[in-house]
């Protein structure tokens, strides 16, 4: 079985890459529609000894095209890779996107990328994929190429939730709108922020409750209001029960956005320094009260709502990996 790696460079993967299956797309969220195109790929590149692969390109593609209409991202450039791995994916080529990669014609793409620089041997996309200079190729396009240069083309349909279809701006839409188990269904996992703990300012341990903060990465799509959440710790895998507020303090003047999680239980030991954590069900909107401990009453009453939403979920046995519930 091949080691997981990431290419950068098609000098890089050169000789290095294939034979592969593979998979092509900006995967942004890893949600279940990208699922199924890496579980078909997975399955055909184990049925026929190839590596299973992923093509994908950073920036977004629409981030060099036109970039006043760039997206947020549902997940970073490192928790995309990490999640295809997860998902059984071991080579991952990240093409750096550039102009003159756009200008590549179908007939191009191929024979330098698939072909000479990756060796592929079968590709996976979705019914509307669409290639080369001017998004000119599309399936038909793919399958004659296919047939020229050595390698077959699956064309996987797109997957559909409660009768919507699934992709990425779908799913943005909802984080926005703050309905997150929505979001969570169609990315088939609870919806994450992660990074390094940060200092607060102050306010909470002193006025209303300690919280462990993080600083939103920036281009991160994400709501607004307060949540149920899971905390994990990354370096120990520790996880707590927790809620969490997203927005700007307006009781306390703020302006700039914060995550700020309030832990349901014990630390039972030193505080995390890197965490992630997960949203499972929203609680309310963020709102100005009309002094700290008004807002502490609020928040104790957000704790209470918190710890009867984990009750029943560990009533119906759903477990805490379970998104949406």
């Amino acid at each position: 079985m091949n080691e997981p790696k990431v290419f950068r460079t098609l000098e890089e993967a050169q000789g290095h890459f294939g034979p592969c299956a593979l998979t092509i797309g900006n995967f942004d969220g890893v949600h279940v529609g990208h699922q199924a195109l890496v579980r078909e790929t997975v399955a055909y590149a184990h049925a026929h000894g190839f590596v299973p692969s992923v093509l994908t390109f950073h920036p977004h593609p629409i981030a060099v095209l036109a970039p006043d209409r760039k997206p947020e991202r549902l997940c970073s450039l490192d928790e995309k890779i990490r999640l295809l791995f997860e998902y059984g994916i071991r080579h991952i080529m990240v093409l750096p996107f550039t102009e003159t990669l756009s200008r590549l014609s179908p007939r191009e793409f191929v024979w330098k990328i698939l072909a000479n620089s990756l060796q592929t041997r079968a590709v996976f996309v979705g019914e509307n994929f669409r290639f080369g200079h001017k998004q000119a190729g599309n399936s038909e396009t793919l399958r004659g190429l296919g047939s020229e240069f050595g390698f077959v083309s699956q064309f996987v349909q797109p997957v559909v939730v409660r009768g919507e279809i699934v992709s990425s701006s779908a799913i943005r839409k909802y984080i926005s709108s703050g309905n997150i188990s929505r979001a969570n269904r169609l990315l088939g996992r609870c919806f994450s922020v992660r990074g390094p703990v940060v200092s607060g300012h102050g306010v909470g341990a002193k006025q209303t409750v300690p919280t462990l903060n993080l600083r939103p990465v920036e281009g991160q799509v994400l709501p607004r209001g307060v949540f149920v959440t899971e905390t994990l710790d990354l370096e120990t895998n520790h996880r707590w029960k927790s809620i969490t507020n997203i927005g700007v303090r307006p009781t306390f003047g703020g302006e700039e956005l914060t995550i700020e999680t309030y832990l349901l239980e014990p630390l039972d030991g030193a505080s995390p320094r890197n965490i992630e954590v997960r949203l499972r069900r929203f609680v309310r909107e963020e709102r100005q009260f009309p002094n700290p401990e008004a807002l502490k009453q609020q928040i104790l009453k957000d704790v209470r709502r918190a710890q009867a939403y984990w009750r029943r979920a560990f009533r119906y046995n759903r477990s805490s990996d379970v998104p949406g519930a």
